[in-house]
């Protein structure tokens, strides 16, 4: 349930978001490249199958057993879901940074 409201939360702020790119610009295409974006950028943080991603980054090429997961039976806490790894939190500095970067700079023309 908690990962519900938190989906529900984000794009309620995403709506908000964009009704002001839409006031801002006055660009319907505008405004749809936002909703994408933001979609994506929620989906990228919400949606991933942690338990596969938890393992450690050798792994992530092999297969995804459900013997592992049942060995190692996931905490339903949401402070696993957001755990800090450096290797995830560069990636996603990356992805982020760099779409954030795209989306301002074709918003603000």
């Amino acid at each position: 349930m908690a990962d519900d409201a938190l989906l529900r939360s984000s794009l309620i702020w995403l709506a908000a978001v964009i009704v002001l790119v839409g006031l801002h610009t006055h660009s319907f295409k505008k405004m749809m490249v936002t909703y994408l974006m933001g979609l994506f950028a929620i989906a990228g943080i919400l949606l991933p199958h942690w338990d596969f991603f938890d393992r450690p980054f050798s792994q992530w090429l092999s297969p995804f057993s459900v013997d592992a997961m049942d060995s190692n039976p996931p905490h339903r806490s949401t402070s696993k879901r957001f755990r800090i790894y450096p290797l995830r939190l560069v990636i996603y500095a990356a992805v982020y940074g760099f779409s954030v970067y795209k989306w301002w700079m074709f918003v603000s023309n």
